[in-house]
C-alpha cells in the first residue's frame, strides 16, 4: 500500500476535525436538556406544554451569550456559537414552516407603467400570466412575447414613460427590445429590495437558525423556519409590501416628564398585579381603610399622596417598571429616549400599548425601536453598559404631526438613493425625489433644523440624520457612522420605497413539533435496526474477523459523515436519514467488491497476504466508478431538487464519498496493521457461504430471448397502465394542499372523505389513514388556482367544516388548528410547473450522464446503449408498478419530489450494477482475447454473482428496516426504491448486458473471438 503514512495522518486529522465539529451538537444538545430540566423545575407538575416552551425559551434566551464550551481554553463559544454549528434538523424532524413567497413581477410592471389602462398592454399581461403557468421562461421574457402578439405594432416606450423611466435613459421613441431591458433592470432591482426586505423581517422575528434564500424563478424567495409555532403570525409578518416613512421626531426633554409619568402607572399597574397574585402583601389596605369614614375631601387628598408613592412602594416589593427596564439616556437633545436589551422589548411595547400608559403620553407620540443593536464600544463609552452580551437597542421618539396620524413624507417619493465616499471620507446615502416629494421635504426639513428626521421602515428606526439646513430640489445626503455595508444596506432600505408589489405566499408547508419529534424517533429507530442488520450480515457471510472489519469501516463511515454534515451546517432531514440509511447499505458493496475479488484470489491458489493485497487493486477500478456514478446522480439530485430532496442529495453524495475512504483506505490500514503480526490468518467466508455462488454457470446470452419476452410483457401491462389509469400525482406536480389530521380516537376514513367531499364541492379530494388508525391525510386541489390570503381562508374554513362532526363538541376552529392539524402543505400552480420541469430534465439528465460517463470509461458506445436502455427498462417498470397499484396499497404512492428522488437514485444502483459487470468484461478481454463475445460476457456476469446478491441482500435489508420502521412520509420512496433495487440486478444481468453483446456481435460481423472487436474495452 503507497503513501499509507499520508493516508493514516489524513485518516486522523479527518477524525480529529470531525469530533471537534460534532462537539458543537454535543454541548447544544447538553444546554437545551439543562434548559428543559429547568423549565419543568419552575413550571411544575401541573404546566402546560406552552407553559414549559415558554420557560425554556426564557432560559435559553437568558444563555443566549454566555459561554457553554471551552475549546481547551483556545476559545470559548457561547450557546448562539454552537447553536450555529451544531448539525441542524429539517422541518420534518423538528417542527416549523417552509414557505415559497413571490414578489409578482407582474405587479411591478404595472407599478413602472404607473398603472397603466392601455388595452393592450393589460391584455399583454394577462397573456403573460397565463403563458408563465406552463413556461420556465423569466416573465418580462414571456410579457414582451405577449405585447408582440396583442400589438404587433405596438410601443412600449409609450406606456412606460414615467420621469423616473426617462432618467434610465427610455425616450419615447426607444424600441421595445431598449424598453424591456430597462424594465428587466428595474424588476430585479425590486426583487433584490424584496429579499432584503424580507430577510430583514425574518430576522427581528427571532428564529434560530432560519433559512432564507432566493430561488432561480424570478421573485421567488425559499424561508425555511425550524421550531416556528405561530405560522399565521408569519405569514401575517411576510405578507405585504414594505412601509418607508420619514417622521419628525422629539427630542428627549420636550417628553421625559411624560415617561416618569408612565413609569409611575406601569409601576402600580405590576403592582397591583402582584397584589392580585398573591405575590406581595398590599401595604396600603390599612391605610386606606382608615379613611373609609373620612369627608371626600379628606379621602382624595390622602388617595393622591398614596398613588404618588406608587413607585417607591412598588420598587421596594421588587416589583418591574419602566425605568426598570428601559435605561433612560439623560441627553437633552437627540430622539433617543432610553436602551433595553433585546429581550425587554415586547415587554415595553405591551406596557406602552395600554389605554393606562397612553393616557398620559402625548396624543403625536410614537415610540420605536432602532433596527440595529447598538454597538458594544458605544455601549460602554454613552450608557456605562460593560461586558455584556445582550444586545441592546435605542429608543426614538417620533413626533406624528399630520392629522391623520400618518408620515409627512413616505418611500414613493424616492426616486434613486445610492451610497457613496464623502469628501472626509466617510460613507453617506445620495438620495433624489421627485417633485412632489422634494417639496414635502424642503418644507420638513425647513421645520425641523437642528432636530431629527427619522426614517422608518416597517415600524423600525433605520437612521435618524439631525437636519443642519432646508434642503431644496429634493438632493440631499444622510449622514451619519456609517460602515460600506451599512451605507449600502440603506440606500437599498430606501429604494425599497419603490416596492409596490407585496409578497405572495405560493407555497406553504407547517409540521407541528409532535410530528417532527416522532419523525425524529422513528428516522432513529430505522437508523439503528438497519445498522445492526448490516454489521450482523456481514459476519454472518464473511465471518467474525472479516466482517468485524468491516463493521469498524461501516463504523467509522457513520462517525465521519456526521461529522462532515456538521462541517457543511447541512440539514438533516427524514430523507436525509434514508440518504444515510442507505448509503450504509451502498457502502457494503465496496467492501463486498473488495471480499470476493480476494476470495477469488485465494481459490486461484494465492497466498493470503498477496490475495488482500491484489484484491484491493482489482477491485479499485469498478469501486470508483459505481461511486462516481452514484455520486453524479446525488448531484443531479441536488442541482434539481428543493428543500427534503436536496438534504436527501447532500446526505447521500457526503456519505458516498466517506464510505469510498472507509471501505478502500480504513480497511486497508487495518489489514496492514493485522498483516505485521506472525500469527496473522483471516477467513474471508463460513462454512456456510465458503462456496455460494462459486459454480454458478447461468447461459445469460443464450437465455436472451426469455428475458426479453418477459420484459415486453411486464412492460407492456406497464404501458397499458400508464396509457389508461395514468400516474396519481402528488401536489408537488399538480398544485394543491394536503393536510395531516390526528385525532383522539379511531376514525373511518371514508366517511370523513364523504363529509370533505360535501366541503371541498367540485374539487378532487383524496383521504388516506396515514399511520395509524387515528391520523388521516387529506389532499385536494380545491381553489388550487387562488393563492391570494382569501383563498386560504375559505380553504381552512372548507376544511374546519368537513373535519367538525368528528372533533369533540364545541371544538372551535383556532383550537382544530392548534391541537388536531399536524401538518399543511400548499404548492401553488406555478410552483407545481416548476417541479414538473425540473424533474423532466433531472431525469433525462440522469441518464444522458450514465451514457456518457459509461462511454468515457470504457470507450464503447454499446456498452452505453445497452446500459442506457437497461435504465429506461427500470423507470418505466417502477413507473407501471405505481401506476397499476396507487389505489390499492396503504401507503402514498404518488409522483412527487419523492419519487422522482427514489427514480435517481435507482438509476444511480443500476448503473453500479453495468459498472461492475463491464469491468469485468474488459478484463476478461485481456486475459482471454481468444474466447467469444458470448463466452466472455457469460463467465463475467456469472463471475459477479456473489458480489450482486451480497449488495442486493445488504441493501434490501436496509430498505426493509426503513419501511417498517421509518416515518410513513417515505414509505413510497422506499417502495419505489425496493422495486428499482431488484430490477436493477435483473435488467443488468438480463437486459443491458445482452443487449450490448447483440451490438457488439453486430460490430464484429458475429460472435467472434472478443479480441477481434475493432473497438477496444479500455479503462
Amino acid at each position: 500500500m503507497q503513501n499509507k503514512g499520508a493516508i493514516r495522518l489524513f485518516a486522523i486529522l479527518l477524525a480529529l476535525v470531525c469530533l471537534y465539529q460534532l462537539t458543537f451538537t454535543y454541548f447544544t444538545r447538553k444546554v437545551e436538556s439543562d434548559a428543559t430540566k429547568h423549565a419543568l423545575a419552575v413550571a411544575g407538575p401541573a404546566a402546560t406544554p406552552e407553559d414549559i416552551l415558554r420557560y425554556e425559551h426564557q432560559y435559553l434566551d437568558s444563555i443566549l451569550h454566555e459561554p457553554v464550551y471551552n475549546f481547551f481554553g483556545l476559545r470559548k463559544y457561547s450557546y448562539l456559537d454552537c447553536k450555529e454549528r451544531e448539525i441542524n434538523f429539517g422541518l420534518d424532524l423538528k417542527g416549523g414552516m417552509n414557505l415559497t413567497l413571490e414578489v409578482k413581477v407582474a405587479d411591478v410592471l404595472r407599478a413602472l407603467s404607473n398603472y397603466s389602462q392601455d388595452e393592450n398592454f393589460i391584455k399583454a399581461l394577462a397573456l403573460a400570466e397565463e403563458k408563465e403557468k406552463n413556461s420556465t421562461k423569466d416573465f418580462v421574457t414571456l410579457f414582451g412575447e405577449a405585447f408582440t402578439e396583442v400589438a404587433p405594432n405596438g410601443s412600449l416606450a409609450a406606456i412606460f414613460n414615467s420621469a423616473e423611466l426617462r432618467d434610465k435613459g427610455l425616450t419615447y421613441s426607444s424600441n421595445n427590445d431598449e424598453v424591456l431591458k430597462v424594465i428587466r433592470s428595474e424588476a430585479n432591482s425590486a426583487i433584490d429590495n424584496a429579499f432584503n426586505i424580507i430577510r430583514t423581517r425574518i430576522d427581528r422575528f427571532g428564529v434560530v437558525q432560519p433559512n432564507i434564500q432566493r430561488l432561480q424563478k424570478d421573485g421567488q424567495v425559499l424561508v425555511e423556519l425550524p421550531g416556528v409555532t405561530e405560522p399565521e403570525r408569519v405569514r401575517n409578518l411576510l405578507k405585504g409590501s414594505a412601509s418607508l416613512e420619514f417622521w419628525e421626531t422629539y427630542d428627549n426633554q420636550e417628553i421625559f416628564e411624560y415617561l416618569i409619568q408612565a413609569d409611575n402607572v406601569i409601576a402600580r399597574i405590576e403592582y397591583n398585579k402582584a397584589v392580585q397574585t398573591g405575590t406581595i402583601k398590599d401595604t396600603t389596605v390599612a391605610e386606606e381603610e382608615a379613611v373609609a369614614d373620612q369627608t371626600v375631601e379628606e379621602e382624595l387628598a390622602l388617595l393622591s399622596e398614596l398613588e404618588s408613592d406608587s413607585t417607591d412602594i412598588a420598587a421596594e416589593e421588587g416589583v418591574t417598571s419602566l425605568f426598570s427596564l428601559l435605561r433612560p439616556t439623560g441627553m437633552a437633545t437627540g430622539p433617543v429616549v432610553g436602551i433595553a436589551s433585546g429581550r425587554n422589548r415586547d415587554k415595553i411595547d405591551e406596557w406602552l400599548a395600554s389605554d393606562q400608559v397612553k393616557s398620559v403620553l402625548p396624543r403625536d407620540l410614537k415610540l420605536m425601536w432602532g433596527v440595529k443593536a447598538i454597538p458594544a464600544n458605544e455601549l460602554a463609552q454613552y450608557y456605562g453598559v460593560e461586558n455584556t452580551r445582550e444586545s441592546y437597542y435605542h429608543l426614538i421618539a417620533i413626533r406624528a404631526t399630520g392629522h391623520d396620524g400618518r408620515p409627512p413624507l413616505e418611500g414613493d417619493a424616492i426616486t434613486t438613493a445610492k451610497e457613496r465616499v464623502s469628501q472626509r471620507g466617510s460613507y453617506e446615502i445620495e438620495m433624489s425625489m421627485n417633485a412632489e416629494g422634494a417639496k414635502t421635504w424642503a418644507r420638513l426639513t425647513k421645520a425641523n433644523i437642528g432636530k431629527s428626521i427619522a426614517i422608518v421602515l416597517d415600524g423600525f428606526v433605520y437612521s435618524y440624520p439631525t437636519v443642519q439646513t432646508e434642503i431644496r430640489g429634493g438632493q440631499s445626503s444622510i449622514t451619519g457612522n456609517f460602515t460600506p455595508e451599512e451605507a449600502k444596506d440603506l440606500a437599498t432600505i430606501l429604494n425599497s420605497g419603490k416596492m409596490p408589489a407585496p409578497a405572495r405566499i405560493i407555497e406553504d408547508n407547517v409540521v407541528g413539533p409532535s410530528l417532527g419529534k416522532e419523525a425524529v424517533q422513528s428516522g432513529l429507530v430505522s437508523f439503528i435496526w438497519a445498522f445492526v442488520g448490516v454489521l450482523l450480515y456481514m459476519i454472518f457471510y464473511y465471518g467474525f474477523k472479516a466482517g468485524a472489519i468491516v463493521d469498524v469501516a461501516l463504523m467509522g463511515n457513520v462517525f465521519l459523515l456526521m461529522g462532515v454534515l456538521a462541517s457543511f451546517n447541512a440539514v438533516l432531514t427524514m430523507p436525509g436519514i434514508a440518504g444515510i440509511v442507505l448509503t450504509l447499505g451502498m457502502a457494503v458493496d465496496a467492501n463486498v467488491l473488495i471480499y470476493e475479488r480476494i476470495r477469488e484470489e485465494l481459490r486461484s491458489g494465492k497466498a493470503l497476504k498477496a490475495s488482500i493485497h491484489d484484491g484491493y487493486k482489482n477491485a479499485f477500478s469498478a469501486i470508483l466508478d459505481s461511486n462516481l456514478t452514484t455520486f453524479l446522480t446525488g448531484l443531479i439530485l441536488f442541482i434539481f431538487g428543493t428543500g427534503p430532496i436536496k438534504g436527501f442529495a447532500t446526505t447521500l453524495m457526503i456519505g458516498i464519498a466517506t464510505s469510498f475512504f472507509s471501505a478502500v483506505y480504513i480497511t486497508r490500514l487495518i489489514y496492514e496493521w493485522l498483516m505485521k503480526k506472525e500469527s496473522f490468518n483471516v477467513e474471508f467466508a463460513t462454512g456456510l457461504t465458503r462456496n455460494l455462488f462459486t459454480k454458478v454457470n447461468i447461459n445469460f446470452i443464450q437465455n436472451r430471448k426469455i428475458y426479453f419476452a418477459l420484459s415486453a410483457i411486464v412492460l407492456l401491462v406497464c404501458v397499458g397502465s400508464l396509457a389508461t389509469r395514468g400516474l396519481k400525482q402528488g401536489i408537488d406536480f399538480t398544485g394543491g394542499r394536503t393536510y395531516v389530521v390526528r385525532f383522539e380516537q379511531e376514525v373511518d376514513a371514508s366517511k370523513i372523505y364523504e363529509s370533505m367531499a360535501d366541503a371541498f364541492a367540485g374539487a378532487n379530494v383524496e383521504v388516506k389513514t396515514y399511520g395509524s388508525a387515528n391520523q388521516i391525510r387529506i389532499a385536494t386541489n380545491y381553489m388550487v388556482l387562488d393563492t391570494e390570503e382569501s383563498g386560504d381562508k375559505a380553504v381552512e374554513e372548507a376544511l374546519y367544516a368537513g373535519i367538525k362532526p368528528f372533533l369533540p363538541e364545541g371544538t372551535a376552529s383556532d383550537e382544530f388548528s392548534d391541537k388536531y392539524l399536524m401538518s399543511s402543505q400548499k404548492i401553488g400552480p406555478t410552483v407545481a410547473t416548476d417541479m414538473r420541469s425540473k424533474a423532466g430534465w433531472a431525469v433525462a439528465l440522469s441518464m444522458l450522464g450514465m451514457f456518457l460517463y459509461i462511454m468515457f470509461r470504457f470507450r464503447n458506445w454499446e456498452l452505453s446503449l445497452g446500459a442506457v436502455v437497461g435504465l429506461i427498462h427500470d423507470t418505466l417498470l417502477i413507473f407501471g408498478v405505481f401506476s397499476l397499484f396507487y389505489s390499492v396499497m396503504p401507503f402514498a404512492m404518488e409522483m412527487d419530489q419523492s419519487f422522482i428522488a427514489a427514480i435517481l437514485t435507482v438509476i444511480g444502483y443500476s448503473i453500479n450494477d453495468n459498472v461492475v459487470v463491464y469491468d469485468r468484461i474488459r478484463e476478461y478481454r485481456e486475459l482471454y482475447p481468444k474466447r467469444k463475445i458470448s463466452e466472455v460476457f457469460n463467465t463475467a456476469m456469472n463471475s459477479t454473482i456473489g458480489r450482486t446478491v451480497n449488495t442486493t441482500l445488504s441493501t434490501m435489508v436496509v430498505l426493509i428496516v426503513i419501511f417498517i420502521f421509518g416515518s410513513e412520509t417515505i414509505r413510497g420512496f422506499v417502495f419505489a426504491m425496493t422495486i428499482g433495487v431488484v430490477v436493477g440486478v435483473y435488467s443488468t444481468l438480463c437486459i443491458a448486458s445482452p443487449i450490448s453483446y447483440l451490438l457488439l456481435r453486430r460490430k464484429a460481423g458475429g460472435d467472434v473471438e472478443i479480441s477481434k472487436v475493432s473497438t477496444k474495452l479500455v479503462g
